[in-house]
């Protein structure tokens, strides 16, 4: 298991197993998001089993699948992380659509270059996307 910490209250995964939950639980995190939808691989676990045991484990577990990132979805992500309890673990094939939705629930919240930076620190290049939303919005 890989998880990848943006902000004390976020972090990012590849793709997790059934069996990754208990040391999941045990790292404090208290919610977990899936933007993997099923089915995108044929080795991937089903949704349903890594949900029931997030749940058994006492975490909030939401599906919130996503292929090609629309306004929408990022919007649907960032009321998941105002809502859901703290720190929250969010997982898809590699990491980066989660930390993608997240860079893009940030831009009107933190300084652009922060953003970029906490990606990066975690391994993900948001440069491009995380500038290029910026200059849309201004």
């Amino acid at each position: 298991m890989d998880i990848r910490t943006i902000t004390d209250d976020f972090s990012v995964a590849p793709q997790i197993q059934v069996a990754d939950v208990a040391a999941i639980a045990a790292a404090g995190f208290r919610a977990v998001i899936c933007n993997r939808p099923d089915g995108e691989s044929p080795d991937q676990p089903r949704s349903d089993d890594i949900a029931a045991a997030v749940t058994a484990s006492g975490m909030a577990w939401h599906m919130l699948p996503v292929s090609q990132i629309s306004r929408a979805d990022v919007d649907a992500f960032g009321k998941l992380l105002a809502e859901l309890p703290k720190p929250v673990l969010a997982f898809c094939r590699s990491g980066t659509r989660c930390t993608t939705l997240w860079s893009l629930t940030e831009i009107d919240k933190r300084p652009v270059q922060d953003i970029v930076a906490r990606a990066r620190a975690a391994g993900y290049d948001m440069a491009p996307v995380v500038q290029r939303a910026a200059g849309l919005r201004s």
